[in-house]
């Protein structure tokens, strides 16, 4: 959900300047002693610290570094760049963090630190930050320019239960996520436990055995068109297909028959940064793949599409497919190379057995991203009528 920009003429609550309601500390020259962990902005995402860089300080001074205290908000000022952090305690003592973050302290009389930073999660906020920001290759915003940055002043018991009615949601979505890291960890435990084949008489068999290799279809991609134009860059992480940035192909049909797509069609990424992720198509739109791809045409006596589809996704399967690339630049995965990677093969019965134990976890998972989803959703909507004041009794 994509919430609108602030109309501040129909907002009733006083609006004032950053530079009014923050102070903005600047970096300076320090001296500073002892081991602290330096954090970029590269190493947050959103306001969690996923990196940082472990640093022993001598005493010397250093320019490029900034300290923290407990309620500061820090924000990066690139341009298009969403990384922000609520300091704590922790922050204060043993973190040092990169010029890249502006640090936003703000002043107890008009703002709670936190709804300061559920403001600077707005598309708003954003917006005029990107508005602000100068430079010739990679555009910033200054100090000077952040002061100018206008934003809603709510009274302060009205600002505090802002913040508890998000911290609600977001509470929610940090349980939410670890659910769905649970759900990838079991689906892994399984994948390795059930294709596992120490102790399992199973035959091993080549691609090229139990597929044939078909080469897609090379047109240029359009806006809009009869057939959906399924493309290597359509295939996210899991092998899923994205329906982001969905192009089109027209064509005819007498030419394009042999490249239509079926229901639980393989298709390879043969190069670029999805080099060697297999998609399992499950459209029922009609479809036709690009040249960069390749159909899996899968020997169904042999093996179900969908344990293939599995085994893509285990570090055997990735580990021969390293193996195999090709091309310093951009790596080519050829059906020359594909059909040399070997999986194991149980028996049919034992293929439905694993594919249905698989997919268990991978509905209950969907559900999870359906539910993040709507969190997010439910999020944004009442942080956009936070910040207009809708959600005041």
């Amino acid at each position: 959900m994509v919430y609108k920009k602030i109309n501040y003429s129909e907002v009733t609550w006083p609006i004032r300047k950053l530079g009014e309601v923050c102070d903005l500390p600047s970096p300076g020259i320090k001296e500073f002693e002892g081991k602290k962990r330096y954090v970029a902005t590269a190493d947050i995402d959103y306001d969690r610290i996923t990196n940082f860089s472990k640093i022993t300080y001598k005493n010397r001074p250093h320019r490029a570094n900034v300290e923290v205290e407990e309620n500061d908000v820090l924000v990066a000022k690139m341009a298009q760049t969403l990384k922000l952090l609520l300091a704590t305690k922790e922050h204060q003592k043993d973190y040092i963090f990169s010029t890249g973050f502006a640090v936003l302290r703000a002043k107890e009389e008009y703002l709670v630190p936190s709804y300061l930073f559920y403001f600077l999660t707005t598309k708003d906020f954003n917006l005029q930050k990107d508005k602000l920001a100068v430079g010739a290759t990679q555009k910033a915003i200054n100090h000077q320019a952040f002061k100018r940055i206008k934003m809603p002043i709510l009274p302060l018991k009205i600002q505090q239960e802002i913040v508890e009615r998000l911290d609600v949601i977001r509470k929610a979505q940090e349980l939410n996520d670890k659910q769905i890291a649970l759900a990838d960890e079991l689906f892994q435990s399984l994948l390795w436990r059930e294709l596992e084949l120490k102790g399992k008489d199973w035959e091993v068999r080549r691609f090229g055995e139990i597929s044939g290799f078909q080469y897609g279809y090379t047109a240029p991609a359009k806006e809009l068109g009869e057939y959906r134009f399924i493309r290597i860059t359509d295939i996210d992480d899991n092998g899923d297909l994205r329906n982001e940035d969905i192009k089109y192909i027209n064509g005819p049909e007498k030419d394009l028959t042999p490249y239509f797509l079926k229901y639980g069609d393989l298709l390879v990424a043969r190069t670029g940064a999805t080099f060697g992720k297999i998609l399992f198509f499950n459209l029922k739109e009609k479809s036709i793949f690009a040249s960069y791809l390749i159909r899996l045409n899968i020997n169904k006596k042999f093996i179900s599409p969908s344990y293939l589809w599995l085994f893509s996704r285990t570090k055997e399967y990735w580990k021969q497919a390293m193996n195999l690339m090709t091309g310093s630049g951009q790596p080519q995965f050829n059906a020359n190379k594909i059909k040399r990677i070997r999986v194991p093969v149980p028996p049919l019965k034992s293929q439905l057995e694993i594919i249905e134990k698989l997919q268990a976890v991978q509905d209950y998972k969907k559900k999870l991203l359906k539910q993040k989803q709507k969190l997010q959703e439910l999020f944004e909507s009442w942080l956009d009528k936070a910040m207009k004041g809708e959600l005041v009794n």
